[in-house]
């Protein structure tokens, strides 16, 4: 992210927040007339997210804006979104190490988690190895950019293992064939997953090759409790707080639960792609 994108929402933020306080509104009062997570008032002051067009008329409309001040800010989101498609300037993925650190705020204040995926594995239940190839791919990173992120991104994944919270995972089978590296990262980030599967706080589920999706998947995305989604891309994260947009991401993810083999079936799918990885990894004897 470049630094201008991040003073520009810093700006927006502050605003927001002034208003607020003007106002005489704490920021649970204006997140419950808004009709949006409280999270979501907190990372836009404090510049760590872009509210949507709707998210944001909802925040001027709840804090009863004049016609001047609604101007104003959607003015301050629209500088936002203009700096978006501008090249970082700054030291080269210096800022790798913030990647996911919308997605880590809002998994760690949530109880319960669900995530699909169709490409990449679930940061959460990534191998130090395997996260060290996502975050090496991105354009310019360096090895201490990198070294950062993956250390930020494990220990968030302590959160699996603490009792109250339920994390549930429907990944298809071509997450799993989809790998970088060699054989052998990958036969120790199935036997990861193996572990992972058995932990009472977590459901891990998968969609065999063999079974038809219900629907096309077009990206991942997961969901912190039943307030918002968060939908990964390219170029960053994008936090979906409307209500019906939300249940659209419910609704979804119930159908590719619902075609996912989980418990024993799992577990014997996991076993097999080891296999073949195992196989992948003997070199040939002709």
């Amino acid at each position: 992210m470049g630094s201008e994108r991040r003073e520009r929402m810093k700006a927006l933020g502050a605003r927001l927040r002034g208003l607020r306080a003007d106002a005489g509104l704490t920021g649970a009062v204006l997140a419950q007339r808004a009709g949006v997570g409280q999270p979501t008032v907190s990372k836009v002051e404090n510049g760590r997210m872009v509210p949507s067009v709707d998210v944001l008329g909802r925040l001027s409309r709840a804090l009863d804006l004049d016609e001047v001040s609604s101007r104003e800010v959607h003015d301050l989101l629209v500088a936002v979104e203009a700096a978006a498609d501008e090249p970082d300037t700054g030291e080269a993925s210096g800022d790798l190490a913030s990647v996911g650190v919308v997605l880590d705020d809002v998994v760690r204040s949530a109880r319960l988690i669900r995530s699909f995926q169709c490409v990449v594995l679930p940061a959460m239940l990534q191998s130090a190895e395997y996260a060290r190839y996502v975050f090496g791919s991105a354009p310019n990173a360096s090895s201490e950019a990198v070294g950062r992120a993956v250390a930020a991104r494990v220990e968030r994944q302590s959160l699996l293992y603490e009792p109250g919270r339920e994390s549930v995972f429907v990944l298809t089978e071509g997450v799993l064939r989809t790998w970088p590296g060699s054989p052998a990262l990958m036969l120790a980030q199935v036997d990861r997953l193996l572990a992972v599967e058995s932990l009472s706080t977590v459901r891990l589920g998968v969609i065999p090759w063999r079974r038809p999706v219900p629907v096309m998947p077009r990206h991942g995305f997961t969901l912190c409790d039943r307030e918002t989604a968060v939908v990964e891309s390219f170029r960053g994260e994008r936090v979906v707080d409307d209500v019906p947009q939300v249940a659209a991401y419910e609704d979804m993810f119930s159908r590719f639960e619902e075609a996912a083999v989980f418990g024993s079936e799992v577990r014997e799918l996991l076993l097999q792609v080891m296999t073949d990885f195992r196989d992948l990894d003997t070199p040939a004897t002709r």
